[in-house]
């Protein structure tokens, strides 16, 4: 459950500007600030169902936009490559390790 909401999380960092703002709102209270369902109902004065449905569909909209877009993969790509190149260039003996991963990293835009 940890791994999903942190996944969630990321992904709506990237993607929350394509989001409504009722969506964004929701996601929001439900991912970063730890609202229940039944809070967010509160709030907005509506039912629990309703902002358990909107909050699976915004899930499964930014899951799509993932599945397009591939923003979230390359950014952890590219934080793999750039921890290796820290890796490289701290060891004084390898060197020649930055350069293909510079190119790997130019690859990724």
């Amino acid at each position: 459950m940890l791994e999903k909401t942190m996944r969630i999380n990321s992904l709506f960092d990237f993607y929350q500007s394509l989001l409504t703002p009722k969506q964004r709102n929701y996601m929001a209270l439900y991912y970063l600030d730890d609202y229940s369902l039944g809070e967010i109902a509160e709030e907005f004065q509506v039912s629990r169902q309703a902002v358990y449905d909107n909050i699976k569909r915004t899930e499964q909209m930014i899951e799509e936009y993932e599945a397009k877009l591939l923003l979230f993969e390359r950014y952890i790509k590219r934080q793999e490559l750039l921890e290796k190149l820290r890796e490289a260039i701290a060891n004084e003996n390898e060197h020649s390790k930055a350069l293909p991963l510079i190119t790997s990293l130019e690859k990724l835009d």
